[in-house]
């Protein structure tokens, strides 16, 4: 029990580090959230926020899944080896981005066409940088976390996150540029940091690729399998609002866009696990330590959530009206969607990593795929009837279709006892109080936000009534409170 707790306490100290400027960003777009909605159109702010997913997809391609590949291999690699491989991966994605944004920044005005129907190539160009700048970011937040260097990971991410926004405030609210501005305020500080950061490792950062650099073809045999998988997952995320664009408006995009920004606690959860998960899941030796490690985290990462998107459900429209602008509150009608959906993707996470363990990279694609499928059948049949809900159902169809896929396909690769009878529990009494309380309890008023978070409240009281929380795992919790704790 100790050597569980020790590893919940690794996985809690990574998680709670790598998502430290996560917490402070959320904070601080929250707090902004009001004047964004009221300086941006709900179409200049769907155009944005579809630029940013589609930046992200196209970063995963272009890594080529080195950054899943140096996680892996790092453990594998002896210490004076280190180096050589950090340059070979720094080197290779800076070469890779640098080549492919000097290309898409003289096609710009073309590919701001394809993507968002209309040209504006200034904008797309503004993208540009924020591809070149977070692709080769990634890469250097990897280099810190397998080192668990978290006070400068937590350093130089606040850094980008405070640039960012006094940025974006600046360029949107002050000096009315619209999605320009919130394009660029996001990148530019990305930028700075990024080379702050190449500075301080700089012994570390390539180019150092070929004769002299470690041997690459491992690394992308490794890695590139990854790539489909990863960026079909992803690619959920880009055609719900690419859909809502060309299909709705870019309006309704907006408010998509919207829902997903105020999911924002489940996000936090699932990037900081995301972040934390694969050094810790790999660095276990013991295959059977390893598989009950896997099932208890998977359990309790279903309560945990499960008790975020349970509070969305019940209370977004008070939060959609807190944070965002009168013509914005549609969006509360996605957001316990989005949410549940954005939950369920962390446990995606978790069947990669058991292939990923057994150096088999390949049997998570044709999930993704087939969860890809689902969704763009989902959209064409759910969004002309349902609008923005429509989007967000599709969405948690086809992660629950990618989950079962995945899980087929792994479950022989290493053996993971999952806890299915107490899965089964989480998800029933989750699913009930959000369920009766959607159903039963007002939608408006003081009477309805009272009684709504009562409900919400009552949840983990529900859990230790039933019986679901084992004594085990009640002294665990408590060993793990007594380290957080500050000593007196």
């Amino acid at each position: 029990m100790a050597r569980v707790v020790s590893l919940f306490r690794r996985l809690l100290a990574g998680g709670a580090a790598y998502q430290a400027s996560s917490v402070v960003s959320a904070v601080l777009e929250l707090v902004t959230l009001p004047l964004y909605t009221r300086a941006l159109s709900r179409a200049d702010f769907g155009i944005a926020e579809t630029l940013l997913t589609f930046i992200i997809l196209a970063s995963i391609l272009l890594r080529f899944g080195l950054g899943e590949a140096f996680v892996r291999f790092y453990f594998q690699t002896a210490e004076d080896e280190r180096d050589r491989l950090a340059r070979t991966i720094t080197g290779t994605v800076l070469l890779a981005t640098t080549a492919t944004a000097l290309l898409a920044a003289a096609l710009a005005g073309p590919l701001s066409t394809l993507i968002l129907g209309i040209e504006d190539a200034g904008l797309m160009r503004i993208a540009v940088l924020g591809l070149w700048a977070f692709t080769n970011l990634e890469i250097a937040y990897a280099l810190l976390r397998v080192d668990e260097r978290r006070r400068l990971y937590v350093a130089s991410s606040l850094c980008n996150v405070v640039l960012s926004v006094a940025l974006t405030v600046t360029l949107v609210v002050a000096l009315d540029q619209g999605a320009r501005g919130y394009l660029a305020g996001n990148y530019v500080a990305s930028v700075v940091v990024l080379l702050g950061l190449w500075w301080t490792l700089r012994g570390r950062i390539g180019p150092r690729v070929g004769e002299h650099g470690f041997p690459l073809a491992p690394l992308l045999r490794f890695g590139v399998p990854t790539v489909p998988a990863d960026a079909t997952v992803f690619a959920l995320n880009v055609v719900d609002r690419a859909y809502l664009l060309r299909a709705q408006s870019a309006a309704a995009a907006g408010l998509f866009a919207l829902s997903v920004k105020l999911a924002t606690a489940v996000i936090l959860a699932v990037r900081g696990f995301q972040l934390a998960w694969p050094p810790l899941a790999y660095s276990i030796g013991d295959d059977r330590e390893a598989g009950r490690f896997y099932a208890a985290v998977t359990t309790w990462y279903v309560v945990v959530t499960g008790f975020v998107v349970a509070g969305l459900t019940l209370l977004g429209r008070w939060v959609v009206r807190l944070l965002a602008a009168p013509e914005y509150f549609e969006a509360h009608e996605a957001l316990p969607w989005v949410a549940l959906g954005w939950a369920m993707y962390g446990l995606f996470v978790v069947l990669v990593t058991i292939g990923g363990r057994v150096g088999v990279t390949t049997r998570t694609f044709p999930a993704a795929l087939a969860g890809v499928a689902v969704n763009v059948l989902g959209l064409l049949v759910l969004v002309e009837p349902l609008g923005i809900a429509g989007a967000g159902i599709a969405l948690v169809i086809s992660y629950a279709v990618m989950l079962v896929v995945a899980h087929l396909l792994t479950r022989r690769l290493f053996t993971v006892p999952f806890e299915w009878a107490r899965l089964s529990h989480a998800v029933v009494l989750l699913a009930g109080v959000s369920i009766a309380g959607e159903l039963l309890l007002p939608d408006t008023g003081v009477s309805g936000f009272v009684t709504r978070a009562v409900a919400a409240a009552a949840i983990p009281l529900l859990f230790a009534a039933t019986s679901f929380v084992r004594p085990a795992e009640w002294a665990g919790l408590r060993a793990i409170t007594r380290r957080a704790a500050p000593r007196r």
